[in-house]
C-alpha cells in the first residue's frame, strides 16, 4: 500500500506520476468524478476488481480511504512548500514567493487530489484530526513567512493572521476549476498567483520577485 507518493521530492517544482495502490487509485478517480457520497463502496470495489470483503480487508470503511488520501496530500504538500521555502535562501520575499508558488503548483499538477478537501465534511473528527493539525502546519508556515517579510520591511500588513487565511483559501480554490487540457499551465498559473500574492502581502510594485518555473512529469 502506497499513500505518501509524493513525499519529499527531489525537486520541488517536478511532478512525477502518481503511484498509489489500485484502492486508492481508483477512488482519487471516484471520488473526484461523483463525490465521496457519490461513491459507494461496491462501485468502488467494481472499478478495482475485487469482491466488497476484499476491499474491507485493506481498509476498515470507505471513509479510511478518503482519510488516508488526504493525509497524503497534505503531507507531501508541506513537504514541497519547505523544499521551495529553504530554496529561497535569506531571501524573505524569494522565500514566500516560493511557498505560494509550490502551493499553486500542487493545485493544478495534482488538482483532483486537492480537491478532495471539499469532502473533508463528510469525515468524523476522529478521523479528521491528523489531516487538520497538518493543514494548521502549512498555515503556521505561511504566517511566519508573512511576519518575517514585515519584520525585514518588504512586506506591509495590517492583520497578518487574516491576510494568510484569506490567502490560503484563494489558493486552495484552484483546484476547484483548474483543468489540465485549458489554456493555462501549472507554471502560468503560479506566476499569476504568486503576483497577487504579493500584492496581498504589500509588497512593493518595484521590489525583485521571484523567478517561477515548473517542471513536471
Amino acid at each position: 500500500m502506497t499513500a505518501r507518493a509524493d513525499a519529499a521530492p527531489g525537486d520541488w517544482r517536478v511532478f512525477a506520476p502518481l503511484r498509489y495502490d489500485p484502492i486508492l487509485e481508483q477512488a482519487l478517480e471516484a471520488f473526484s468524478e461523483n463525490g465521496f457520497h457519490g461513491t459507494s463502496v461496491r462501485d468502488l470495489a467494481r472499478r478495482v476488481g475485487v469482491t466488497v470483503p476484499a476491499l474491507y480487508y485493506h481498509y476498515e470503511n470507505k471513509e479510511a480511504v478518503l482519510v488516508t488520501l488526504l493525509d497524503a496530500a497534505v503531507l507531501d504538500l508541506i513537504d514541497r512548500v519547505l523544499a521551495a521555502v529553504t530554496d529561497g535562501g535569506a531571501d524573505p520575499v524569494a522565500r514566500f514567493g516560493n511557498a505560494v508558488e509550490a502551493i499553486v503548483l500542487n493545485m493544478t499538477h495534482r488538482a483532483k487530489r486537492s480537491g478532495l478537501d471539499s469532502e473533508l465534511r463528510h469525515v468524523s473528527p476522529e478521523n479528521r484530526a491528523t489531516y487538520v493539525a497538518n493543514r494548521k502546519r502549512l498555515e503556521l508556515i505561511m504566517l511566519d513567512l508573512v511576519r518575517d517579510g514585515v519584520e525585514h520591511g518588504v512586506f506591509d500588513v495590517d492583520d497578518v493572521d487574516e491576510s494568510v487565511r484569506a490567502l490560503l483559501g484563494m489558493l486552495q480554490s484552484i483546484a476547484r476549476w483548474y483543468q489540465r487540457d485549458g489554456p493555462l499551465t501549472p507554471s502560468s498559473v503560479a506566476e499569476r498567483y504568486v503576483d497577487i500574492a504579493l500584492r496581498v502581502v504589500g509588497c512593493g510594485a518595484h521590489a525583485p520577485r521571484p523567478t517561477v518555473g515548473s517542471r513536471s512529469e
